[in-house]
């Protein structure tokens, strides 16, 4: 755990603190003008897969590029860099953007809701083969590097991660009390309308590992791809943008849950910047999204 905490102490005091606390503001202001005009649940009206495709690739866009070109300009002397850096800003919302907005809907049964249940069985594993087809397309033709995505480095013990874990356990049983909190956990229930605790626990656990490969997904692309490929060129300042990013495909879960995540994205992201590795952050994201479920199936009773 110290290593981690000097990880974070090293990042705080070598960062531009000025454009710390005016990505910040910006993230807090686009926050801000979602839920208070109920961005992403516009958007998410529009039955047209082009027109949200359109629409979340352009949210990602200004997400990920205005912090990215925002320290670009305020450099002393504006750095030169490839084409293919600018590039990468312009793909790596559109590659996620495809991921957000993917839907489909195959008829396993009449029953509605074990239809849905078993079109999210197949929905996250699905869309975790083509994310990694796209990053990989992406690393041959744009990135040109030999990264591994952060798969291939161990984690360097995995004590710190647990203690992580330990933390968040009472933040995520007070949240469970929460009206919005309610309405978004256990997915199993929000998602398919089945009660848990009439599903057979063979099938609640069946969804539950398919949930989990969700986030081995977003643990990919954020951080395995997006913060390490971004600091081949940016070197630290790469954490802060993918944070902002990463907070806002959280548009339409709870208040408290996105405001978390631009924090979560940034611990998350100075630990892969260090360690090279997934690994460790995929574990608490893992545990998080376990234990909302948990709160989501029994504390909020």
């Amino acid at each position: 755990m110290k290593t981690i905490i000097q990880y974070i102490r090293n990042y705080l005091r070598d960062s531009d603190k000025i454009h710390f606390i005016r990505v910040t503001i910006f993230c807090a202001l686009l926050i801000f003008l979602n839920y208070q005009f109920q961005l992403s649940t516009l958007i998410g009206k529009n039955n047209s897969y082009p027109v949200k495709l359109l629409l979340w690739t352009g949210v990602f866009m200004v997400a990920l590029g205005i912090p990215v070109l925002w320290k670009e300009f305020s450099r002393p002397v504006s750095p030169s860099r490839p084409s293919r850096f600018y590039l990468l800003l312009l793909i790596a919302p559109l590659l996620f953007g495809i991921k957000y907005t993917l839907d489909f809907r195959i008829t396993f049964t009449a029953d509605s809701s074990m239809n849905q249940y078993w079109n999210s069985i197949i929905y996250w594993p699905l869309l975790l083969l083509i994310v990694i087809v796209l990053l990989l397309l992406t690393r041959h033709f744009i990135t040109k590097d030999q990264s591994d995505f952060g798969t291939g480095r161990p984690m360097n013990g995995m004590t710190p991660y647990f203690l992580m874990l330990l933390f968040m356990l009472p933040l995520i049983m007070a949240a469970a009390y929460r009206p919005d909190f309610q309405s978004m956990y256990p997915k199993l229930e929000s998602m398919t309308g089945l009660q848990a605790g009439a599903v057979p626990l063979w099938k609640a656990i069946l969804f539950e590992i398919s949930y989990g490969t969700d986030f081995i997904t977003i643990e990919l692309f954020f951080r395995g791809f997006l913060v390490l490929s971004l600091a081949n060129w940016l070197g630290k300042d790469a954490i802060l943008p993918v944070a902002v990013f990463y907070c806002s495909i959280h548009f339409g879960k709870p208040l408290a849950e996105c405001i978390s995540s631009y924090f979560g994205g940034i611990l998350l992201g100075i630990i892969v910047y260090h360690t090279r590795s997934i690994r460790g952050g995929l574990l608490v994201h893992l545990g998080i999204a376990w234990m909302m479920e948990i709160a989501g199936m029994f504390i909020s009773r």
